[in-house]
């Protein structure tokens, strides 16, 4: 097979397990995609994950750091010592200097203090689903038997801790949490002590395949303005008090797009298409959230992962991003920070009649008004070489009030990346 490198990175998410998972989440659109292969037993091969892992790697190999990035269904189903060889083969296929990064979504059921050695040991980043304190938490995430499963997430954020491997906390907004933002927050910021966070809110389409097809969403999804001022009044606490000291993916992402023209975050920029999906025969989609028959590429057991991730139909697949954006997105003036946000949440008709708007932009718009001044302030100073973080001061000077402490050592917004571990407001 042709062994062509990729001109800019992509990140190809890995599902070793395919759609087979331990819990059983009532708003996870995935359960579905086991229909896709019918009779499978729903585990990679050894063959496939070495090819996966040698593509990737010589794929980017024009480029200093090659992500390997595993996730589900539930990963950890597969066992430990798949993930040993995994990393084995990461390191006899890597070229002198590059680096090559592990990171891994779980539910954090099957972590414990061997999976977290490993995980610790071999450097991998880990995000962890957990959607707040327990009685938020439980209502929409249980394992298969039906049980609440809070206590085990936590339990695997601990041990994690304790083995120092870094974690993000992967927290969906949804129509049961997304009333109690600062509860959320906290929980995570003050009982859990982590440091990094995602939120992912939950739009979920009600129809039979899985497919992102129909307008009809369930009552689980957020609604679009308490989304909005679910990240308002988190924002509010963050600039006030936290930044520099957590990092919110969201919030790191709109900055960027202050600071440099464009997000960090595929969901957030222009075009997308550098973030797939690889089902675990070797099946490589366009996206992650389009895992369906008319967005396959093809198999990279037969052609080339860079060939695929390059193809006309990936290209086209990005562009459409952007093309298929209604009049009201095109004139909007955060378009620069949006860009219509992630196509499968765009459900809506415009006001003038176009198909294409997204479900949630009534409370992004909210957001990106409400957080405009602060995002431009801090934008201003990380033009100028000082820590975002001095934001701070800046606000509680203006507000009468006395912030304890000084700003952390500045440290920058990078310029290119997924916000695995970057474009973050330091």
């Amino acid at each position: 097979m042709t062994r062509r490198a990729l001109r800019r990175p992509v990140h190809v998410m890995a599902k070793p397990t395919g759609a087979r998972c331990n819990c059983a989440c009532d708003y996870c659109f995935f359960l579905k995609k086991e229909r896709l292969y019918p009779g499978s037993d729903f585990r990679m091969s050894g063959e496939v994950m070495e090819s996966y892992v040698r593509q990737m790697i010589e794929a980017h190999r024009d480029f200093p750091e090659v992500e390997i990035a595993w996730q589900g269904g539930e990963p950890t189903l597969m066992g430990l010592d798949f993930f040993r060889r995994a990393v084995e083969v990461g390191k006899a296929h890597s070229r002198p200097g590059q680096r090559v990064a592990h990171s891994f979504q779980t539910n954090g059921l099957l972590i414990d203090a061997d999976w977290c050695r490993f995980l610790g040991e071999n450097g991998f980043l880990v995000g962890l689903s957990l959607d707040g304190p327990r009685e938020l938490h439980d209502v929409y995430r249980r394992d298969k038997a039906g049980r609440p499963v809070f206590d085990r997430v936590v339990r695997a954020a601990r041990l994690m801790k304790e083995h120092g491997v870094e974690f993000n906390i992967l927290c969906t907004v949804h129509a049961a949490n997304s009333g109690r933002p600062l509860d959320v927050y906290r929980f995570f910021r003050d009982e859990l002590g982590a440091r990094y966070l995602q939120l992912i809110p939950i739009v979920e389409r009600e129809n039979e395949t899985g497919h992102q097809e129909g307008t009809v969403l369930s009552a689980r999804t957020v609604e679009p303005a308490a989304y909005g001022r679910f990240l308002i009044d988190i924002f509010d606490e963050w600039v006030r008090r936290d930044v520099g000291t957590m990092f919110v993916t969201f919030f790191d992402s709109v900055l960027a797009a202050y600071v440099y023209g464009e997000s960090t975050v595929c969901v957030l920029r222009r075009e997308c298409g550098t973030a797939l999906a690889l089902e675990h025969n070797g099946d490589l989609y366009a996206c992650d959230h389009f895992v369906e028959p008319r967005h396959l590429l093809g198999n990279i057991m037969t052609a080339p992962l860079a060939d695929l991730a390059g193809s006309e139909k990936q290209r086209a697949f990005g562009r459409a991003k952007a093309e298929g954006l209604p009049r009201v997105c095109r004139e909007c003036r955060f378009l620069f920070a949006c860009h219509g946000e992630c196509p499968k949440n765009r459900v809506l008709m415009s006001a003038d009649g176009e198909l294409g708007l997204n479900w949630l932009c009534e409370g992004l718009k909210a957001f990106f008004s409400h957080t405009e001044r602060p995002m431009r302030l801090m934008a201003d100073l990380l033009g100028r070489g000082l820590p975002a973080a001095g934001i701070r001061d800046i606000l509680a000077h203006e507000e009468g009030r006395r912030r304890p402490g000084s700003s952390p050592v500045r440290k920058s917004i990078p310029r290119a990346g997924r916000g695995r571990r970057g474009g973050r407001a330091r």
